[in-house]
C-alpha cells in the first residue's frame, strides 16, 4: 500500500490497517495450503504489499502463521465472550453454549482448516504462542461450570468430564465440516445445503444433551458392556 500524497506531503501508513490485511489474507492462504504448502509471496500478492513490509511487521513466515493462528483463537473468544453463560438454568446454558460453538465452527470454516494444519505440525508453532492459552480458558472456565452447577442440580450425569464433553461437541460440530465435500459425495447428500446445516446443528445438540441429562441404570449396563469389548 504506497503513501499517498496530502498537500505535497506523505501521508503516514496506517500500520494497524495494515497488519490486519496481511494476517486476513495470510489466514486464507494458510487455510487453504496448510503452513507447508502456504508462501509469503503469495501472501504478498493476494495483499498487494510489498515483500520488505510484510517481513517490517513479521520476522518470519512462521511468526506470521502463530499471529493468524492467535487471531482465529480471539475470534473464538469473542464469539465466547457473547455467550451470556452462567445464569440459573445450566441445561438452557449448556444448550447456548453447545450451539455457539458449532455456529462458530459453520461461520469460520477456515478455523477448522488451520486447526487441521496444525495438528499435522503437533501443535509446534501455536506452543510457541504466549496467549492462546489465555484466548481459551474462558470456553474451559465456562464449560466446567455449567457442567458443576448441573451436577449440583441433579440435571446433569454425574460422571460427565468437561474434557471429554468438549471434545465431543468440537468433533460432533466440526467433522461435518471438515470432511463436508468428500461426506457429500459417498452419502449422497449435499451437507452444505442450508436446511441441512441447520438439521445438524439440532441435531449434535440433540445429542450433547441427551448424553447429559438422560441418565439410568442404562448407563452402567453401557458401561459394563463397553468394559467387556475392552477386556
Amino acid at each position: 500500500m504506497p503513501a499517498t500524497k496530502t498537500g505535497g506531503k506523505p501521508k503516514p501508513r496506517d500500520a494497524a490497517v495494515t497488519r490486519e490485511k496481511i494476517l486476513h489474507m495470510a489466514a486464507k492462504e494458510f487455510a487453504a495450503k496448510g503452513y507447508d504448502g502456504a508462501r509469503v509471496d503469495s501472501i504478498v500478492a493476494r495483499s498487494k504489499i510489498s515483500k520488505n513490509l510484510v517481513y517490517h511487521y513479521f520476522e518470519s513466515k512462521e511468526a506470521l502463521f502463530i499471529e493468524v493462528m492467535e487471531r482465529a483463537y480471539s475470534a473464538m473468544r469473542e464469539r465466547q465472550n457473547q455467550f451470556g453463560l452462567l445464569g440459573d438454568n445450566p441445561v438452557e446454558d449448556m444448550k447456548t453454549l453447545v450451539l455457539q460453538t458449532i455456529r462458530h465452527f459453520i461461520d469460520h470454516p477456515e478455523f477448522i482448516q488451520l486447526l487441521s494444519t496444525e495438528n499435522l505440525h503437533k501443535a509446534e508453532h501455536i506452543r510457541k504462542s504466549k496467549v492462546i492459552p489465555a484466548m481459551f480458558n474462558p470456553l474451559r472456565s465456562a464449560l466446567a461450570q455449567i457442567l458443576e452447577r448441573g451436577k449440583a442440580q441433579g440435571v446433569f450425569r454425574p460422571d460427565a468430564d468437561w474434557v471429554d464433553l468438549y471434545v465431543s461437541i468440537s468433533g460432533l460440530g466440526s467433522y461435518s465440516i471438515s470432511n463436508r465435500y468428500t461426506l457429500s459425495f459417498v452419502l449422497g447428500v449435499d451437507l452444505g445445503d442450508r436446511e441441512r446445516v441447520e438439521a445438524r446443528v439440532r441435531h449434535v445438540c440433540d445429542m450433547v444433551m441427551s448424553y447429559l441429562c438422560r441418565f439410568d441404570g442404562a448407563t452402567t449396563q453401557m458401561r459394563q458392556v463397553a468394559d467387556s469389548v475392552a477386556d
